[in-house]
């Protein structure tokens, strides 16, 4: 019969496996999408991007993807 593991001792065999494929932790901080006045927030940035475009911008954007290499990417 198979040892019963702690939850603790599964998520280290899992960190373990990880580190010796050449990965590691990295903790980031992010915006806390259920605060209050997250959505407008959203709305507001959204709203000034869609009134700075303008088509000199829109071709800055289009002549950036074209140089990009996005050999192997998928959507």
């Amino acid at each position: 019969m198979a040892a019963i593991k702690t939850g603790a001792a599964r998520v280290q065999r899992r960190r373990d496996k990880l580190r010796a494929a050449g990965l590691r932790p990295l903790q980031i901080w992010v915006p806390d999408t259920r605060a209050i006045g997250f959505a407008e927030e959203c709305v507001r940035q959204a709203r000034l991007i869609r009134q700075s475009e303008n088509a000199e911008s829109l071709a800055e954007d289009e002549a950036w993807a074209e140089e990009s290499d996005i050999t192997g990417w998928t959507a």
